[in-house]
């Protein structure tokens, strides 16, 4: 995915300033940035759920800008966000399969009158949908109700979800937020699994500094809107401009982060 001259502006305020940057596939892109760096501006930019003021963006050389959502959705972008947004009233089964659905022109009437071809897709449809939870370790929770999930198994079954759509883009929110270290940790090991796995570009946004240093292969800092930084984590976490816009004046911060392993 390539990110060329972006802009959002809302009257005269300019979220994004002409930010640009590119992600290649089977790699972790993250981005750090102090609260109303423009973050989550950007990923709703990319995703479609904010209009661009200019810019362009393409994924797999095809520029996606100019689409809706759910356009952009169907050829392979997909994302989580800060709170997970799962129906509560499903099994971790059921939300997957709902997940899995993605032949949009099945026939209507076929469904209704329950013709043998639907009922064999639909038993293919949960099968699929049970191995991906054997894969990702949620077998356990198969007939749990989504309600019932702890923050960090949610997460998961999220993360699952968007596995299950086989994106060649993944944008990740703030997955971190709220988990345990415990869980934090895994969350990390299971990310890079699932890029690796699907060969997706993927942008990480998080706060948690040694989390998202730990898990990138490359790293992209925002201040005020634009990029300051750009580079292998190392470098960017001791950019001088990083450090006195993420973390205050005192690289010693950074240290304390941990970031620096």
């Amino acid at each position: 995915m390539v990110v060329s001259d972006l802009s959002v502006q809302y009257g005269g305020v300019v979220a994004n300033d002409h930010v640009g940057f590119t992600m290649d596939g089977a790699k972790i892109t993250g981005l750090i940035g102090a609260n109303g760096a423009g973050k989550s501006t950007l990923v709703n930019a990319i995703s479609g759920a904010e209009r661009r003021t200019q810019g362009t963006i393409t994924m797999g050389g095809r520029r996606i800008d100019r689409l809706p959502a759910y356009r952009r959705a169907r050829l392979g972008l997909a994302r989580t966000f800060q709170n997970a947004r799962l129906y509560e009233g499903l099994t971790v089964s059921e939300t997957l399969a709902l997940a899995r659905e993605d032949d949009l022109s099945r026939s209507l009437v076929a469904d209704m009158v329950g013709w043998p071809t639907t009922a064999r897709r639909e038993s293919r449809i949960r099968a699929e949908a049970d191995a991906l939870a054997r894969t990702l370790g949620l077998e356990a929770w198969l007939d749990r109700l989504v309600s019932e999930l702890s923050t960090g198994t949610r997460r998961v079954v999220e993360l699952a979800c968007v596995v299950s759509r086989r994106p060649s883009v993944i944008l990740l929110d703030e997955p971190a937020a709220g988990l345990a270290q415990r869980e934090v940790e895994g969350l990390g090991d299971l990310i890079r699994r699932i890029v690796r796995d699907t060969n997706a570009a993927t942008l990480l946004v998080e706060h948690d500094l040694p989390f998202v240093m730990a898990a990138s292969s490359q790293v992209i800092a925002m201040g005020q809107g634009r990029i300051i930084a750009t580079g292998d984590p190392e470098s960017v976490r001791r950019d001088p401009e990083v450090v006195a816009s993420y973390l205050g004046t005192d690289e010693r911060a950074v240290l304390r982060s941990g970031a620096g392993g």
